[in-house]
């Protein structure tokens, strides 16, 4: 593991189940994790985290409950 840096850079990083996190900008971003481009203090790296990661619901259940919604009120894609 790593200790927290409040003073170093870090990544907005984000997995395929469109979770996002931050990540030390001098690591390797994890298997499974892609950056998303912006970086910064850690303080601005949860900010913007806050900001853009507004449902924490993993991608797959989202998709599951549209599917689920749409199956309910018998409205499928056209």
């Amino acid at each position: 593991m790593f200790q927290d840096d409040d003073e170093g850079l870090y990544d907005v990083v984000i997995n395929g189940e469109e979770q996002y996190s931050i990540w030390p900008r001098l690591r390797e971003v994890p298997a499974g994790w892609t950056a998303t481009g912006f970086s910064g203090s850690k303080e601005a790296c949860v900010a913007h985290v806050d900001e853009v990661w507004t449902d924490m619901r993993p991608l797959s259940l989202r998709r599951a409950m549209a599917q689920d919604a749409e199956a309910a009120t018998g409205a499928g894609p056209r």
